[in-house]
Formats: structure tokens, C-alpha cells, sequence
């Protein structure tokens, strides 16, 4: 698997900070973006800048 730029841990939790959204929508998000990729077998769910991806 290659990594992009800006990926891992700290950048996570950045992107999860910084998105302007309620938490319970930003949940959502991250479970959504996360469950995208494992059924896709991506690196990528396809929303760039939402929690998750």
C-alpha cells in the first residue's frame, strides 16, 4: 500500500478537529469514510477533507 501525503495519525486527528461539523455528524463521517475503504480495499473513500478519509 502506498501512503499519500499527509496521511497517518496526527493528520487524522486534525482532519477530525478542523472539519466544521457537530460531532455526532463528523462520527457519522468517519464511520462511513472508514467503512468505505475496507469494502473497497482503498487507501482513499473517495470525500477528500472529511473525517475519515
Amino acid at each position: 500500500m502506498s501512503r499519500r501525503p499527509g496521511q497517518g495519525i496526527a493528520a487524522a486527528r486534525r482532519n477530525f478537529k478542523e472539519f466544521d461539523a457537530p460531532f455526532g455528524t463528523k462520527l457519522k463521517m468517519l464511520l462511513r469514510n472508514n467503512w468505505t475503504k475496507v469494502r473497497t480495499r482503498s487507501n482513499c473513500c473517495g470525500n477528500d477533507g472529511e473525517p475519515g478519509c
